[in-house]
């Protein structure tokens, strides 16, 4: 069974090397995209400024000319293949293919040019790592011609991936003994070239089970004792334009600062019916001062709560502490929430 390289959770199940390798196609490129003229100046100025080895001179508008025929896209694919004397990608596998193609239009643009530099990768959207591997690299990958590691031979594959991932990807970029750059495809990105490698370490092996999704822990919602305790506040000055509203819950709002209506709403777990008949008291506490209230029963909207008004202003952080009592049914049932201070 085929597993998709970059594509599928880890377990500690996995074999040790196979987790180096779907660890390392899960982190992505680190370097961030630079523009053209930060490129000519780290890589390509060293033969372009002084027109070594025939490179064409930034500046020479025709030495350009003869080579801004081929277009954009002509002149990257000889970047990114190398051309004459200059090496693949100028001798820096670090250069992505849409850093050379800005460094190419800086140059030419300092040469008589008026070209656009691009924002974004110009080439063909991506292909899924079984794709590039049907398509090209099984042609020698496949039967292991010219000593290319044969797919799923993870002995094979794990002594080259000795260095690391990103030294085999370059090396595959650049060109490596009979196999020529990028396996023969000029538009093949550094991602596709990674998931590539790692289709082919890891083809044969079973695929991984995604381990099923956790929701997030809801710091407003409890359930203790068989109920869902739900826990929600308001601003007493907020407060004050809402008991004014037809149908809401007719209680005095206090003036002042830092008052804040808690309030609790508290339902059966089984049924969801509404606990309507509870006795509920509340405890706010910031570790040094501690005020404690029975909630009063609100029904407002044919919705029941349990709220009343404490007063946050001496700290920043206070444990909620509520006991809920319910009418035959014994003990207390106690739900702890916290509130931060903005």
């Amino acid at each position: 069974m085929r597993m998709q390289a970059g594509s599928v959770s880890v377990w500690a199940s996995l074999p040790a090397i196979a987790l180096f390798s779907v660890l390392s196609a899960t982190a992505g490129p680190a370097n961030a995209q630079r523009q053209g003229k930060e490129v000519v100046d780290a890589v390509c100025g060293a033969c372009h400024l002084s027109g070594k080895d025939g490179a064409p001179r930034i500046g020479d508008a025709a030495a350009w000319s003869a080579r801004t025929s081929a277009g954009l896209t002509g002149l990257t694919q000889h970047a990114i293949q190398g051309i004459r004397k200059m090496p693949a990608h100028g001798g820096s596998s670090g250069v992505s293919d849409v850093e050379l193609q800005r460094a190419i239009v800086y140059m030419v643009n300092h040469s008589g040019g008026n070209w656009i530099e691009p924002a974004v990768r110009t080439t063909v959207a991506a292909r899924t790592s079984e794709a590039v591997v049907q398509e090209q690299c099984a042609k020698c990958h496949q039967a292991g011609k010219d000593g290319a590691p044969r797919i799923g031979d993870r002995a094979a594959w794990t002594q080259r991936l000795s260095k690391g991932l990103d030294n085999l990807v370059a090396s595959a970029v650049h060109g490596h003994g009979p196999m020529p750059a990028r396996g023969g495809m000029p538009d093949l990105s550094r991602d596709e070239i990674r998931h590539a490698i790692l289709y082919m370490f890891n083809y044969g092996l079973p695929p991984v089970p995604t381990p099923p999704a956790v929701a997030a822990a809801d710091p407003h919602h409890k359930q203790v004792a068989g109920m869902d305790v739900y826990f929600g506040m308001m601003r007493a000055e907020a407060m004050r334009s809402q008991v004014e509203r037809p149908g809401a819950a007719k209680l005095p709002v206090p003036s002042g600062r830092g008052y804040y209506h808690l309030n609790i709403s508290l339902e059966d777990s089984k049924t969801q019916a509404p606990v309507t008949d509870a006795e509920v008291t509340m405890q706010v506490s910031d570790g040094m001062t501690m005020e404690t209230k029975t909630l009063t029963r609100l029904a407002a909207n044919k919705a029941v709560s349990y709220g009343n008004f404490f007063k946050f202003a001496s700290g920043s952080s206070y444990n909620i502490t509520t006991e809920i009592r319910r009418p035959g049914v014994p003990g207390t049932a106690t739900a702890r929430f916290e509130f931060k201070a903005p």
